[in-house]
């Protein structure tokens, strides 16, 4: 397994500055701005929705890695690789033009690990306008935000019309573990006809991967792998209302994403694989009753595991104050 940094306590999720700088560099790196265009703080913001604060320090960090210089009043100049210049102006050029995604996409990743880190420890109220200028962005999207959060089963709304994120208690766990095994396995009943020939050969390789070479077996890969089986195989069943059924308790693997990164050395081999390949081998020959059945046994005994990691990490994460979460004391 690979060690986690269990020191980084309060920073559970990568600034929005960090994610603007990566995109930009990326772009840089491949080539979609000529040496010497223009960059601006306000540029950057308003392309991708945020302040000009973390546009500032994406530029800052974009000088220190060489990738643009800082040009007077002008703002900055790409300083592009040599690989890739063109001396072409990239104003107007389709191939030249930044491709950013919608500013409520940029934001979600942090804010759902920021929110779903601390349903570990206790139910949180969401402030809508509170987040909006925390982020720097706008009500509209604060509300983007919160929907796709709201579909993704990590909050809901209370009697009053409130936004929080309730705790994952061993009751709650109980109820969506329990909706799950009997979800899951009719959604794996009416997927079977659909997918893809490789599908299965793909996904049998990379737990029998993971299972031969545990040293090598990380909280992403334990994500990737239950992504594998739990969200694109199940994906593929072409009844929409059970899907949509289905999503509310899967917020269990929005918050294993999480807590796969914090207890990687808590299991020497992650006792889940060879309950994925049962599966996935059972599918294989055919045998989907068989296969239904292996996936029931998988959600009940995933149960327990799930607890026992939720309660490792309530014990070791300390978050720092946000402040658009409220802590609620019951």
């Amino acid at each position: 397994m690979t060690d986690t940094n269990h020191d980084n306590r309060g920073a559970l999720a990568p600034k929005l500055y960090q994610r603007t700088f990566d995109v930009l560099a990326a772009d840089i790196e491949r080539g979609v701005f000529a040496d010497g265009a223009r960059l601006t703080e306000t540029g950057v913001a308003e392309r991708f929705g945020v302040s000009r604060a973390p546009a500032r320090q994406a530029l800052l960090a974009l000088e220190r890695s060489g990738l643009v210089r800082k040009n007077g009043a002008k703002g900055y100049e790409v300083r592009a690789p040599d690989i890739v210049r063109s001396g072409r102006d990239p104003v107007g050029s389709e191939d030249s033009r930044i491709h950013f995604l919608p500013s409520w996409e940029i934001l979600y990743p942090d804010i759902e690990i920021e929110i779903v880190s601390r349903t570990s420890l206790a139910n949180w109220r969401i402030n809508e306008a509170v987040l909006a200028r925390h982020y720097g962005v706008s009500r509209t999207v604060a509300r983007d935000v919160i929907a796709r959060l709201q579909q993704r089963g990590v909050v809901q709304k209370d009697d009053k019309g409130r936004w929080y994120a309730p705790a994952l208690t061993a009751k709650r766990v109980d109820e969506l573990y329990e909706l799950r095994w009997v979800l899951e396995p009719l959604a794996l009943e009416k997927a079977f006809g659909s997918l893809p020939a490789a599908l299965l050969p793909r996904l049998k390789a990379n737990v029998e991967a993971a299972i031969a070479s545990p040293e090598d077996v990380d909280g992403r890969m334990l994500d990737t792998l239950e992504q594998d089986l739990h969200v694109e195989l199940l994906g593929y069943c072409d009844n929409g209302s059970l899907m949509r059924a289905i999503r509310l308790p899967q917020a269990l693997l929005v918050a294993h994403h999480f807590l796969y990164r914090w207890t990687e050395e808590m299991f020497v081999t992650e006792p889940f694989l060879p309950e994925h390949l049962d599966i996935i081998d059972s599918l294989i020959a055919g045998e989907v009753t068989r296969a239904q059945g292996f996936l029931v046994h998988h959600l009940k005994v995933s149960r327990e595991r799930a607890i026992h990691r939720i309660e490792a990490v309530a014990k070791i994460i300390a978050p720092a104050d946000i402040s658009y979460l409220e802590r609620l004391d019951d």
